[in-house]
C-alpha cells in the first residue's frame, strides 16, 4: 500500500514544524505530542467548568472518530 502523498497547507505546516526543530524529526514529534497532552488537559478543564445546559448536552471527545 502506497502512502497518500497530497500537497497542501498541511505540508507547509509540517515543513515549518521540522524547520523549527532544525530538521530533527524526533524533536518535532515530541513537541507535537506535548501539545496534544496540553490540549487534552485544557479540554478536560473546560469540560469540568461548563454546565450541561450551556452545551445542550454536548460532551467533548478526546479521540478522533
Amino acid at each position: 500500500m502506497k502512502p497518500d502523498r497530497r500537497s497542501g497547507p498541511a505540508d507547509a505546516e509540517l515543513a515549518d514544524v521540522v524547520a523549527y526543530h532544525n530538521g530533527d524529526m524526533r524533536a518535532a514529534i515530541g513537541t507535537l505530542l506535548e501539545d496534544i497532552r496540553h490540549l487534552r488537559r485544557q479540554l478536560a478543564l473546560a469540560e469540568g467548568a461548563m454546565s450541561r445546559g450551556m452545551a445542550r448536552g454536548w460532551r467533548p471527545s478526546y479521540d478522533r472518530d
